[in-house]
């Protein structure tokens, strides 16, 4: 199955939190807060939103940041995803 947003939603997919002690050792995050860092795993045509014309300015693969209480969880062939709205991004990551 595939999830396909409508109009201003993106589809985004949780990366794992990870601490790397000084000694380079990797930690799983799991008694930390979820990061609100995902990568974008599926855009929205866009268009008219609620009467305002709306230009999708995140593609598929991009790193943001998004709103820590924004989106729905969605839970899907056993992957869990985040739908929020575009404006729910903050920033874009850039290499």
């Amino acid at each position: 199955m595939k999830l396909v947003p409508l109009g201003d939603r993106v589809v985004l997919k949780q990366l794992v939190a990870e601490e790397t002690t000084k000694s380079g050792i990797v930690l799983p995050g799991q008694n930390k807060e979820k990061p609100q860092q995902a990568e974008v795993i599926a855009v929205g045509p866009g268009g008219v939103v609620d009467g305002k014309e709306v230009k999708m300015e995140v593609k598929v693969g991009d790193q943001v940041i998004y709103s820590k209480y924004a989106g729905t969880d969605v839970k899907l062939d056993d992957e869990e995803y985040i739908v929020v709205k575009q404006s729910d991004i903050l920033a874009v990551i850039e290499a």
